[in-house]
């Protein structure tokens, strides 16, 4: 139950940076820092389990990391590709 709890914030988060970045490009940067600030703490304090059980409940919040940047990115480059 937690795990679909997650992939949907996560899919959450990306669709609203998505938005954010095509809507205030520069705002989105702040967006964008808040949702890695708050995936680098849960991260952090999930790869405090010993040995490889940290590392593996760790690569989760790293890929979402990765994939909200993504989507950040996205919505800023299809803003300055529109003929706005």
């Amino acid at each position: 139950m937690l795990a679909i709890v997650l992939v949907v914030a996560g899919v959450v988060a990306c669709v609203v940076l998505f938005v954010i970045g095509v809507v205030a490009p520069r705002s989105s940067r702040q967006a964008q820092r808040a949702v890695n600030k708050g995936l680098a703490t849960l991260q952090g304090e999930v790869a405090r389990a010993p040995g490889r059980l940290g590392k593996w409940l760790a690569k989760p919040f790293g890929t979402s990391e990765k994939a909200t940047n993504k989507s950040a990115r996205a919505g800023r480059k299809t803003r300055f590709k529109l003929p706005f």
